[in-house]
């Protein structure tokens, strides 16, 4: 009787892959045969103390990199990840689920931020002003934070580190990465993409694990920021156990993103790019549509356009290349989505496309697209976010009332508007309150060079990541003030003054 030998994916700390003090393991499934492919390690609290030592220790040299080689390294980071944007995709293909197109989409968003980071001496410039007293220049300059850690979750294992990571580093800092235990084993191909690229020992480093993991990394004193994207639960307790600490905090949470379509809208436009942002990556996305606002009597053909479009979407394996959509990630997720499902028809939705029908033939996690009608805002297929393939359509009378539904949600991620009526668009993303909003565009995930943060329950902290403030999020701010006095032999020096020194 044969056995099967499951292979262990380990941590890697100062450009060494190892398996820490650890014996506690978890699973990694393949979601689309239900069957395990691998298993992770789950770190002690003393392994995240060991590779947080590692990234301090390699911050004392990483920080005296000039910032134009930090860039070289960037640029050259950025031509392996291109170069192996079909290994990572077939990685996360095999460990999320996720068809292997909308992986490499992933990739190459995440690259997108990589490409920003290029540009760290440009980003990093302070500025300057001569003569604001008499012989004295004032000047300032943006200085690294020390050992910075990132949380992230299964949904995106390449673009959300991404997010963090490269402009921490490009920055001067150094990093310790939390990634899912659900998917581990990209972000251990982008540490050896980093180790090629030329990156110092240490400044980058993976730590695989759980809740152990995660209050390590909050409580070890040297970590001076931490970045968190994952549920709104898990965010408001990592922003809370975190400032405790005295740490730097960006903790992003969970969504509940409208689409509003009013009458006036290219239905068919409309309903195409619902059932993109639905029904995409198994809608496991923090910025999938899960709610379609038809205003008046848009509605009823919306509902029947966008019925079809679910129907006809081919749901199978994510390596397979006639795949639309993948299989969630667990077992677990599967069921609890279901959950939802029932609990909406219990409620009196009218459930219009049931993905618990879906059959597949195949042991995997799947669940087809499902499409729910008639949901009002006190059921709870509305009111939570489910993270999944299901796409529930509001119905409101007019925009003044599809807006006010909008804003009296708990979530403020994102929010968009279909329509033909620039009046109305603009109306709508001056008065929606959200931290970023579609004009005809449903999933508005802005490019790197802005940043990407919600309002309300769907950010903790004050910064948003990447972009301009990512910038500031990994670095502090310093003002010098100089003057060099005029050496005049046997000259006496000027007595100072005792008064508040002024510019006069």
């Amino acid at each position: 009787m044969s056995t099967t030998t499951v292979r262990t994916i380990q941590h890697r700390v100062g450009g060494q892959e190892t398996s820490g003090s650890s014996t506690r393991t978890s699973p990694v499934w393949d979601p689309a045969t239900g069957e395990q492919q691998a298993e992770v390690l789950l770190a002690e609290r003393e392994d995240v103390d060991a590779a947080v030592a590692a990234a301090r220790a390699a911050f004392e040299s990483w920080r005296d990199v000039s910032v134009t080689r930090r860039a070289k390294i960037m640029f050259a980071f950025r031509e392996l990840v291109e170069r192996h944007v079909d290994d990572l995709a077939r990685v996360v293909a095999s460990e999320h689920g996720k068809i292997v197109e909308d992986a490499k989409g992933e990739v190459i968003r995440g690259l997108e931020v990589v490409e920003y980071a290029c540009g760290i001496p440009q980003l990093l410039k302070g500025e300057f002003s001569e003569q604001i007293s008499t012989d004295v220049d004032s000047f300032s300059f943006r200085q690294p934070l020390g050992v910075c850690a990132g949380i992230t979750p299964f949904n995106f294992p390449v673009m959300v580190p991404m997010w963090m990571h490269p402009m921490a580093i490009a920055s001067g800092n150094t990093f310790v990465l939390k990634p899912s235990e659900r998917d581990p084993s990209a972000s251990n191909l982008v540490a050896e993409l980093y180790a090629e690229a030329g990156l110092l020992d240490g400044v980058f480093n993976v730590m695989h694990g759980d809740k152990v993991a995660v209050d390590a990394l909050l409580d070890n004193q040297d970590v001076a920021a931490i970045s968190f994207v994952g549920s709104t639960p898990v965010a408001k307790y990592i922003h809370a156990r975190a400032t405790e600490n005295r740490k730097r905090v960006q903790a992003l949470g969970g969504a509940k993103n409208h689409a509003i379509v009013l009458p006036d809208a290219n239905l068919e436009f409309a309903a195409n790019q619902l059932t993109a942002a639905g029904y995409g990556s198994a809608g496991q996305r923090c910025m999938a549509i899960s709610v379609g606002v038809a205003v008046g009597p848009a509605g009823d053909e919306l509902v029947q356009q966008l019925s079809e479009r679910a129907r006809s979407i081919k749901v199978g394996p994510g390596l397979d290349p006639e795949s639309e959509m993948g299989p969630v990630v667990t077992a677990q997720a599967r069921d609890r989505i279901a959950g939802y499902i029932q609990q909406g028809a219990d409620d009196g939705a009218d459930v219009v496309v049931d993905g618990r029908e879906l059959e597949t033939g195949s042991g995997g996690f799947y669940l087809g697209p499902t499409l729910i009608d008639r949901v009002t805002p006190d059921m709870s297929v509305y009111r939570d976010e489910i993270f999944g393939p299901v796409l529930s359509m509001v119905r409101a009378e007019d925009l003044d009332e599809a807006i006010a539904l909008i804003n009296a949600n708990s979530f403020a991620n994102g929010a968009a508007i279909f329509t033909s009526s620039g009046r109305a668009a603009r109306r709508f993303q001056r008065d929606v309150q959200v931290g970023m909003v579609g004009v005809n565009v449903p999933i508005p995930v802005p490019m790197a060079f802005h940043s990407f943060g919600g309002w309300k329950q769907s950010l903790f902290g004050d910064t948003h990541i990447h972009g301009p403030e990512g910038v500031r999020f990994y670095t502090r701010g310093k003002v010098v003030t100089s003057r060099w006095p005029e050496e005049v032999p046997g000259a006496a020096q000027e007595r100072g003054h005792l008064h508040f020194p002024t510019a006069e």
